[in-house]
């Protein structure tokens, strides 16, 4: 991705949280803004169907992290879906809300996913490079590949934690033949909010 539809998508995710945050009408319901409709005409990749998450950051605290591997939709809409949804839906953060005075000290950063790979050898994955989503039954959860970066952890902690503290599975159900662990990628990028 080039920094020209990096800023567009950021650019879109800021639009977006702003408005929510400031109540701010998103368009007529059902419709995107005209300025992401336009976007989603005029470049094939930012309209191609990849999942994402976002995240907003106040400083090194993290105020709302969402986002979904399937995306049903193309990656301007998914952004504005999970912008949405990390700056007001985020569960962690419903009774300490993101407000209008905040948001020129939020940083954001979009991770745009590669398709999830299911692998047999949990311990294969790439600190900092892969991220993991790991599923038993119906519990999952899953770590971003900044994770492992910014938490130092090795990939047998890397593994635990997500079982334990995302997926509310025993620490070592990732060595479980039962339990599913999937590796993916992403493109990370960010800025401060008041830069875009």
């Amino acid at each position: 991705m080039n920094d020209a539809q990096k800023h567009a998508l950021l650019k879109v995710a800021k639009d977006t949280i702003e408005a929510v945050i400031t109540s701010k009408r998103l368009g007529k319901a059902g419709s995107l803004p005209p300025n992401i409709a336009k976007i989603e005409a005029d470049d094939p990749e930012l309209a191609a169907h990849c999942g994402c998450f976002v995240t907003l950051k106040n400083g090194d605290q993290l105020r709302g992290c969402i986002g979904q591997f399937i995306a049903d939709k193309p990656l301007v809409n998914m952004v504005v879906e999970m912008a949405k949804a990390s700056a007001t839906g985020d569960p962690r953060f419903l009774d300490d809300p993101i407000t209008p005075d905040e948001l020129p000290n939020l940083d954001i950063e979009i991770s745009v996913l590669s398709p999830l790979k299911k692998t047999a050898d949990p311990l294969s994955l790439r600190l900092g490079i892969d991220g993991i989503y790991i599923k038993k039954g119906y519990l999952s959860g899953c770590f971003l590949p900044q994770v492992a970066e910014e938490t130092g952890w090795t990939k047998e902690e890397f593994l635990s934690y997500c079982c334990s503290h995302k997926a509310g599975l025993a620490l070592d159900a990732w060595k479980d033949p039962k339990t599913e662990v999937f590796l993916f990628t992403a493109e990370v990028f960010g800025s401060a909010f008041k830069d875009i």
